[in-house]
């Protein structure tokens, strides 16, 4: 039988009949308003809005309560934590609760609250009304076929690390599925409907509710694989997939997108489908890529496992540069390092370039030992030591060091002593929740303002490379700039970038050597509380600062596209930026599946059609 049909048998076996139950207690799916015209007689026309608590289309409480009774204790009201700290702003409870809010882990178990806090002048997290804390996809679909048929505003959380504030938004349902971390390593995987199709290969299934952090310990610590996941430990595995993923070693192992085998989600007529390169694969496409929370729920996703290389190992060193000329010739001779040493699968991460003449290197390596990387290095550093009246260097305790690539993501006794890798906190953690410390910036952070690019490997060649030292050199007298080096794929294999164009990311990230990033913010930060509100003033101007940095590069690299997981909230043209040549069919995908717009995103697929908050269509 059919996965479809499967699913759907299953759904409407419950001695109630859920389906039945929805349909008899549904309210109308339009409402009816006038809409005066200037300069033209007034007419009618049908819009589609949905409800908010003390609508007349709100379900009842005894609705609520009867969905919950289904979904066998999954069903909560929501309670955000915030208002008491308004309230008793120097309180002991909201001390605590700032304190805590520094923990990734923390942030993320808690259903009312997401990673980053807010975004100035953007959006504030906010709770939603209930929510439905999955274990299994069929509360996924009870929640979706309940949003639907009452008019909800949907929203759905795994990681809640969105910057866009997508995974939270007031007055709405929420699927929140955390608690769907199943795990499941596959020896000879072959995706449904595809036997006889494709070779098996090495897989690991992971459930929505998964994060990098769990994911890493099962394939690669205790497995002895490789999965290409992201770099934040902390992130949601289903978020990073669905919007194309970048993890250290991208340029030796391509995007997360690219690496995904199957996936099984729920779609907006609360179907469960199966979805891969041979059933659904216009969806399947889509998925890899095409931004989290526009095609459907995703349940479960199955990606591909590799060789784990032997070694992993970092550089990291900081470069103060005595004067703004010394700064301007420094950002030359990375530039011309990177171009000739660096721009191959052996290396990622980042150089940070800031405002006050300081260079930071975090580099991160593969496939080579210790002493070969710093053998790379070495003309670099040399370059440096002969200018020693010009660039003073900053070594880290450990300039260059390398370990088993088995225990990079566990949380030993040295590194954790180093200071290389922290843990939750929390009495009675788990032993694998782990973060970078150089990631818990994020949490509970309130942004000021956020631009990103992707920097095309032409601008790398001998005739333009002084221009991009200009622009970036311009760029620090405004603001801070971060080269991403993994967020591009220029100088991977031909099988990586491949992988890359069968996907729905823009396909400015093949030819691009890097993604610029600058971004401004406080933390931890809430509005409304006295003395932890978020400086608004400082915010607008930072912004501005931001977008003046931006600017000088884009001079160079105009309409060069934008990552969708770390972008401009304000983006221009959103649609080229994120998904370039690849929108329209991405569209036609958001159609087919949801044609009624259930799931809406800011920016994402098909939301020009909507109102920003998503609760009116607009088109």
């Amino acid at each position: 039988m059919h996965a479809d049909k499967r699913s759907a048998l299953a759904r409407s076996s419950t001695p109630a009949g859920r389906r039945r139950f929805l349909q008899a207690t549904a309210a109308p799916l339009a409402i009816w308003v006038t809409t005066p015209m200037l300069g033209a007689a007034r007419t009618d026309a049908p819009v589609f809005t949905r409800v908010r608590p003390g609508d007349a289309g709100w379900p009842s409480d005894s609705t609520w309560q009867l969905l919950g009774t289904r979904l066998a204790g999954t069903l909560v009201k929501v309670r955000s934590p915030w208002p008491d700290c308004v309230a008793a702003p120097t309180g002991a409870a909201c001390a605590a609760l700032f304190r805590q809010v520094k923990n990734p882990y923390f942030l993320g178990d808690e259903v009312a609250l997401t990673q980053t806090l807010g975004w100035v002048d953007a959006w504030t997290s906010a709770p939603s009304a209930y929510a439905v804390m999955a274990r299994s996809t069929a509360d996924v679909a009870a929640a979706v076929d309940f949003a639907r048929e009452h008019r909800l505003r949907l929203v759905v959380k795994g990681g809640g690390h969105s910057y866009q504030g997508t995974s939270n938004a007031p007055d709405s349902l929420l699927v929140w599925t955390r608690s769907m971390r199943d795990t499941t390593l596959h020896d000879a995987f072959v995706p449904q409907g595809c036997a006889g199709k494709v070779a098996p290969v090495r897989a690991v299934s992971l459930g929505a509710g998964a994060l990098w952090a769990h994911a890493y310990d099962a394939v690669t610590t205790r497995g002895g694989g490789y999965v290409q996941g992201g770099g934040c430990m902390t992130v949601g595995v289903a978020g990073l997939v669905q919007s194309g993923g970048f993890g250290s070693f991208s340029k030796a192992f391509g995007l997360a997108a690219a690496g995904l085998l199957e996936a099984e989600l729920v779609t907006a007529d609360g179907v469960t489908r199966i979805a891969n390169a041979c059933t659904h694969p216009d969806l399947f496409w889509g998925l890899k890529g095409g931004g989290g929370g526009s095609l459907g729920v995703v349940t479960r996703l199955t990606l591909r496992v590799r060789e784990l290389p032997e070694t992993f190992g970092a550089v990291n060193f900081k470069v103060r540069a005595s004067s703004p000329e010394a700064f301007r010739r420094l950002i030359g001779l990375v530039l011309d390092f990177y171009a000739r040493s660096l721009m191959n699968p052996h290396w990622g991460e980042q150089v940070r370039l800031l405002a006050d003449n300081v260079m930071s290197v975090s580099m991160v390596f593969q496939g080579l030992r210790r002493a070969q990387a710093v053998d790379t290095w070495q003309p670099f550093l040399d370059a440096l030591a002969r200018a020693p009246q010009d660039f003073s260097v900053d070594f880290a305790p450990l300039k260059i060091v390398s370990t088993s690539a088995r225990t990079f993501w566990a949380p030993t006794l040295m590194k954790r002593a180093l200071g290389f890798i922290r843990r939750d906190d929390r009495e009675g953690a788990a032993e694998g929740n782990v973060f970078w410390p150089g990631d818990q910036g994020q949490a509970g952070q309130f942004l000021h303002g956020y631009q990103s690019a992707w920097l095309p490997a032409a601008l790398l060649q001998d005739a333009r490379r002084p221009a991009l030292c200009d622009a970036l050199f311009a760029a620090t007298r405004h603001w801070g700039v971060s080269l991403h080096f993994n967020k591009g794929l220029a100088g991977a294999p031909y099988e990586v970038l491949a992988a890359a164009r069968d996907t729905a990311m823009n396909p400015a990230v093949l030819d691009a050597f890097a993604l610029v990033i600058c971004g401004a913010g406080e933390q931890p930060a809430y509005p409304g509380v006295a003395g932890h509100a978020p400086d608004v003033e400082l915010a607008r101007r930072e912004t501005g600062q931001v977008a003046a940095a931006m600017g000088e590069l884009r001079k160079v690299a105009p309409q060069s596209g934008s990552y969708v997981s770390e972008s401009n909230y304000f983006e221009p043209g959103w649609q080229q930026s994120f998904w370039g040549t690849n929108y329209e069919r991405l569209l036609a995908v958001k159609n087919r599946y949801d044609p009624q717009g259930l799931f809406f995103v800011h920016h994402g697929v098909g939301s020009e059609g909507w109102s920003p908050d998503g609760f009116t269509r607009s088109t």
